[in-house]
């Protein structure tokens, strides 16, 4: 049967343009249009959203991905919808309401090309109803914002994540919390404390851990209020180093220094690249199991920052296409030595 297995991975890594391993990626969250200001002026509009913009570069990079959402019935959604299936995206569990309009997110540049946000939104309400993918056994989820704590869509959402675990994949969470939902944290926080439990791996920013504990400190935030439900943990602070924490290992690792010219998608992108280092290096639902090495946590963040970094040098939400075929070519030749 191994043999049988060893042969059928190796006939579709060789065998596909945009599949490299029957291993996949499932995204759940929102759609959105960003419209990115630059001295109060418009200088491009793509189509966004936190998970979204992550799952874009995976599918860019040769990763079997879908993403699960829902878009507007209108020109943006139509549009959003096509954009995913160019990037090799599987889109079959987008849902369109009649009577739905796409929402947009004005991204506003500073000196330091940090975005400011505002949001609009004008569906009648959050809906989600979709099939469950065929979610198998190292398969990755990656799940955040504020759409994996929505009271609204909660059911959903929640029973998606339990299918999956069930089912033995991965489940990354980006806690992704912005400061237009601070009214919001009381509501929501049985929901992200779930988020918690279920989730492998957790990534959080300096500013979702202020607004949501009012904390600054990795350790403090680490051992208060993340590792009694998760124990691998990476916490991110623009140019500042990112900070890993695990039961077992405590280390800092400084960033790639970068030209900066937007920093929209750093953070999706950030974990775009730990799911590609995670497929690239072999780290299964065994080795989550177990604890990856150092150095296999070494190899997995190398992968997130180059991947925030590539994003950063671009007004887009995603790293480059011609990035994202170097990534594939990698991937491919790492695939084909994997045991």
């Amino acid at each position: 049967m191994l043999c049988i297995y060893l042969f059928f991975r190796n006939f579709v890594s060789q065998n596909s343009n945009t599949t490299l391993y029957m291993r996949k990626v499932f995204g759940i969250g929102e759609t959105v249009l960003d419209i990115i200001f630059k001295n109060d002026q418009p200088i491009g509009a793509v189509p966004g959203g936190s998970v979204f913009n992550g799952i874009i570069s995976l599918g860019r990079s040769g990763v079997e991905a879908s993403f699960i959402s829902e878009a507007g019935n209108d020109r943006v959604g139509r549009t959003t919808i096509q954009f995913l299936k160019d990037n090799h995206v599987n889109a079959d569990n987008i849902n369109v309401y009649p009577g739905s309009k796409s929402p947009i997110s004005l991204a506003f540049l500073d000196d330091n090309n940090d975005a400011e946000y505002l949001f609009y939104k004008d569906h009648p309400h959050d809906q989600l109803d979709f099939i469950y993918p065929d979610v198998q056994r190292d398969d990755i989820v990656m799940f955040g914002s504020y759409y994996a704590v929505n009271p609204v869509i909660r059911p959903q959402v929640i029973g998606f994540l339990e299918y999956a675990k069930n089912r033995g994949a991965i489940l990354y969470y980006d806690v992704n919390f912005r400061s237009s939902h601070r009214d919001d944290v009381m509501k929501i926080t049985p929901n992200l404390l779930e988020n918690l439990e279920y989730a492998d791996i957790v990534r959080g920013s300096f500013e979702d851990f202020q607004v949501l504990y009012k904390k600054d400190d990795p350790d403090r935030v680490y051992n208060a209020e993340i590792a009694f439900y998760c124990k691998k943990f990476i916490y991110t602070r623009g140019a500042h180093p990112v900070e890993l924490r695990t039961n077992t290992l405590k280390k800092s690792y400084p960033v790639i220094a970068t030209n900066t010219v937007s920093t929209i998608g750093a953070g999706d992108n950030f974990n775009a690249g730990i799911v590609y280092g995670m497929m690239r290096y072999g780290i299964t639902r065994d080795t989550i199991d177990e604890g990856l090495t150092e150095e296999q946590w070494d190899q997995v963040i190398h992968c997130a920052q180059l991947f925030c970094a590539e994003c950063c040098k671009h007004i887009s939400n995603s790293i480059p296409v011609e990035f994202g075929e170097s990534m594939k070519k990698e991937l491919q030749e790492a695939l084909n030595t994997q045991p």
